[in-house]
């Protein structure tokens, strides 16, 4: 007789638990497995017709590959798809149905395997063919990537819109954003090694969870390597999780893995532009700060002037936005020491009062000049006006910057420990 384990079963005082009715239960068939290697680890909501083979091919693949391993699936179903499974040996996780990144989440405490192996459980993915990927894995890759443009895609088995623009234009996107070399980032199958899994901590909650995956495995670091995959069609009578949810769920699915690219990535959109909008703008006020100047027939006045002041604080403030962004994206950790390093408390600050002394000191010229004059200003063509403007540039920038370098150490504050180290001071 099968084994039933809840979670507070399975893990002593600390139940699975997220309320009335959202109890987490472990289903362990008759002939389970001791100690696994490998874990295959796949969500299932209503796949009653494809389980059955499924679970079969997940055992043959272990089987042929010549490992020990357990088929975890994480089942939301009420159509005997869980009885099914269990039925085949597989162990079987029962949670509210919650997306499908949360699945992955719900699992992770009840996954025994070195390895793990994720994929789909309609039988589109041939996991008979689980060899390489453990293979991949025992050479020292921490994640494995399947790819159906490495190998094969049976006709009929993805819309020509999915084939030819859907995925090859995100995985070129994230290729863009991320400096990596996926050729398909979208395929569902796909190897880990269990405490990478951990370590990502992926807090998706639904189709994004793929995309989280794949591209924290590039800000990780991780050995990373590809396997061809086949990829076949939906068996006759089953309607994809997409045509189920209605003929806007891929257009959904695309935002939100776009949206979960561009958050993780925001320096990306920040940081580079930023810089160069800055440049501009300097080159565009530096110049004019002792009035204007005339190249040919062309006359740069106040007013391009302070179209140089409007482009570099967009573009300071961009990239020290940008520079944040790496901060608190970076797993590694280097990003944070390496722009502290470069904006030392000590001296940053320094530097940031000196500037805004100095522009300061150039606004209050404009403003001896006003009561000098009985309340009146020079005109636009006039040197002390153009030195105002590039004054309040100053202002700007140097207040920035000390705010700035107030945020950029502040991220190594550590709550409930110690007060914040210093940085010798410097």
């Amino acid at each position: 007789m099968s084994e039933i384990v809840s979670a507070s079963e399975r893990d002593g005082d600390r139940a699975c638990n997220d309320g009335p009715g959202l109890a987490v239960e472990l289903l362990i068939p008759d002939h389970d497995v001791a100690n696994p290697e490998v874990s295959i680890v796949v969500p299932a909501v209503n796949e009653k017709l494809t389980i059955s083979e499924f679970v079969s091919w997940c055992h043959q693949g272990l089987r042929d590959a010549g490992v020990c391993g357990e088929v975890l699936i994480i089942d939301s179903s009420d159509d005997g798809t869980a009885e099914l499974a269990l039925a085949g040996g597989a162990r079987v996780l029962r949670t509210p149905k919650r997306g499908l990144g949360r699945a992955y989440q719900d699992s992770v405490p009840y996954i025994r395997g070195r390895y793990v192996v994720m994929g789909d459980a309609d039988c589109t993915y041939d996991f008979r063919l689980l060899a390489p990927f453990v293979a991949r894995l025992h050479e020292g890759n921490e994640f494995v990537m399947g790819s159906r443009w490495l190998g094969s895609i049976e006709d009929g088995a993805m819309p020509a819109l999915h084939r030819y623009v859907g995925t090859p234009l995100t995985t070129w996107i994230l290729n863009r954003l991320y400096g990596s070399r996926f050729t398909d980032i979208h395929c569902g199958m796909r190897g880990i090694n269990k405490d990478a899994l951990e370590r990502m901590g992926l807090a998706s909650q639904s189709w994004e969870y793929a995309s989280e995956m794949v591209l924290k495995s590039v800000l990780m670091q991780l050995r990373t390597t590809e396997v061809p995959v086949t990829f076949y069609r939906d068996r006759n009578g089953r309607v994809s999780h997409h045509k189920r949810s209605g003929w806007f769920s891929p257009f959904l699915a695309a935002w939100i893995n776009l949206r979960t690219m561009f958050v993780f990535r925001a320096q990306f959109f920040m940081l580079k532009p930023g810089l160069a909008l800055l440049a501009l703008g300097l080159l565009l006020t530096l110049p004019l700060s002792f009035g204007s100047i005339t190249i040919a027939t062309y006359t740069f006045s106040l007013y391009w002037q302070l179209l140089g002041v409007t482009l570099a604080v967009l573009g300071l403030q961009s990239a020290f936005s940008g520079v944040l962004a790496q901060v608190v994206s970076d797993y590694s950790v280097k990003s944070g020491a390496r722009w502290k390093a470069l904006f030392r408390y000590t001296r940053t600050v320094l530097l940031s009062f000196a500037l805004f002394s100095a522009g300061a000191l150039l606004v209050g010229v404009l403003l001896i000049e006003y009561f000098v004059r009985g309340h009146a200003l020079p005109g636009p063509s006039s040197a002390v006006d153009h030195l105002a403007v590039t004054g309040l540039l100053f202002v700007i920038m140097g207040f920035s910057t000390f705010c700035f370098t107030l945020l950029v150490h502040a991220t190594g504050v550590k709550f409930g420990r110690s007060a914040v180290a210093s940085d010798d001071g410097a």
